[in-house]
């Protein structure tokens, strides 16, 4: 008797009839119970919730140091631009001479540490007139040096020169030494800082303002 007809007497279903039977019956009773387990669901939710804290966190730490970059200019512009920073005491700066002193920047941050010392050229013409120069030549902004024997503020990239009083002596640069505004508030000489010296602050507009050292504020005044 062949294989065949031994199938067909006994009514076994061939291999793919019994892959179509196992398909339509309903699945166990366990694996119903271990899909609809809540601890199951609960534990994904639980580490679904996790990952969206985690990933919230990083994307804080990521976008701190960005907005504070983009931001920070504008803030600290804002804050800094009427800042008055003393340069020190009055009898620091003899008259007739001029010396060179150091301010910090008002837009500095904590890690900026020695750049953000900024140096600048303090001549006390007599009693409380005096002109602050900044330091950069007008040119292309290298550091000038006071010479006193010569009474020439020199410039080492170009040549350029300055008479005492920040006026062109001759070189390449098209006018005289950028000078800050300052005040003298009781012994101290203040700066204002905040307002770097350019072309739209003229020094012809700079003139020194007598006023009490309790009028300035502590606020607005760095040491």
């Amino acid at each position: 008797m062949s294989e065949h007809e031994s199938e067909q007497r006994t009514g076994d279903p061939r291999p793919e009839e019994k892959k179509i039977s196992s398909d339509l019956l309903p699945a166990s009773p366990s694996a119903n119970n271990t899909a609809n387990d809540p601890k199951d669901h609960s534990r994904r939710v639980f580490l679904f919730k996790v990952s969206l804290l985690v990933n919230g966190a990083v994307g804080v730490v990521l976008a701190v140091p960005i907005l504070r970059y983009l931001l920070g200019p504008v803030i600290r512009k804002s804050d800094s631009y009427h800042a008055w920073i003393t340069l020190g005491d009055v009898n620091d700066f003899p008259e007739g001479q001029t010396r060179l002193a150091k301010y910090r920047n008002p837009s500095t941050t904590p890690w900026d540490g020695q750049t953000a010392d900024i140096p600048c050229w303090v001549r006390r013409v007599a009693g409380n007139k005096f002109q602050v120069f900044a330091i950069n030549c007008a040119h292309l902004g290298c550091p000038v040096r006071w010479f006193s024997e010569s009474k020439l503020f020199l410039c080492p990239c170009h040549g350029g020169a300055y008479y005492e009083d920040g006026e062109r002596a001759a070189g390449p640069p098209e006018r005289g030494l950028f000078e800050y505004k300052y005040r003298v508030a009781g012994a101290k000489l203040l700066i204002n800082a905040g307002e770097m010296p350019t072309l739209s602050t003229p020094a012809s507009s700079q003139s020194a303002s007598f006023v009490p050292l309790d009028k300035v504020g502590c606020s607005s005044c760095q040491g």
